[in-house]
């Protein structure tokens, strides 16, 4: 198997890894926000981990297309 299929599907794990621990972030920052509105510092954590799970979004994007890529041309070649 090709060492960049491996690599793509290994990042791509790592990715939803990251994006679940990210997600659990941002609940807990709403969840402060509930009783501190005004909390500057928890809009800054916010903005900043709302921007990590975007770009962790895209990688995952990213490396599901390689994956889809390699395997069409795989298969392909297969038949």
């Amino acid at each position: 198997m090709d060492d960049n299929y491996i690599s793509y599907k290994s990042q791509c794990k790592n990715a939803k890894e990251t994006l679940v621990t990210l997600e659990k972030y941002r609940e807990e920052i709403d969840f402060k926000l509930i009783s501190d509105p005004s909390n500057a510092h928890l809009h800054k954590d916010l903005r900043t981990v709302n921007m990590d799970i975007r770009i962790t979004e895209n990688e995952i994007e990213h490396c599901e297309l390689r994956i889809k890529e390699y395997e069409s041309k795989y298969n392909s070649s297969m038949s």
